[in-house]
């Protein structure tokens, strides 16, 4: 499997998350790394990142690592835990690893840190595995 070229069609392909400057920086057997750079238009009325900020990072993560199978993929259910805030100018980044990986349903945990490498917040993800490889694998 082609991690590289995994990673680079998930950033070329997803304008949604081009949009929100989420970048995936490394996928690999069941695994993804994202990252984004907090922004003044990301931020609620109290400062701080809006949830769906952290939802998106997180969603992106485990939808990549999902993909390090081969196929396509999307999100049936997921919980995400909001633990703390960070501020504007701090890196997020976004790690999932592979609970379980069947054939129809993957189980994808996520954990979320800011710069200083503090935990901001945890997730599990459930992504349905479709029958449609990747391009180009």
């Amino acid at each position: 499997m082609d991690y590289e070229k995994i990673r680079a069609f998930r950033n070329a392909n997803n304008p949604y998350a081009q949009r929100q400057g989420v970048l995936v920086e490394e996928i690999g057997p069941g695994y993804a790394r994202v990252v984004k750079t907090v922004e003044a238009g990301d931020v609620n009325p109290l400062g701080v990142p809006h949830g769906g900020v952290y939802f998106t990072l997180a969603d992106t993560a485990c939808g990549s690592a999902a993909a390090s199978y081969g196929t396509m993929a999307v999100t049936v259910d997921a919980s995400y835990h909001y633990l703390r805030s960070a501020k504007v100018g701090d890196t997020l980044t976004a790690e999932a690893r592979t609970v379980k990986a069947g054939k129809s349903l993957c189980v994808l945990d996520v954990q979320i840190t800011g710069t200083e490498g503090v935990l901001l917040g945890t997730g599990t993800f459930t992504f349905y595995r479709l029958d449609q490889k990747l391009p180009d694998l």
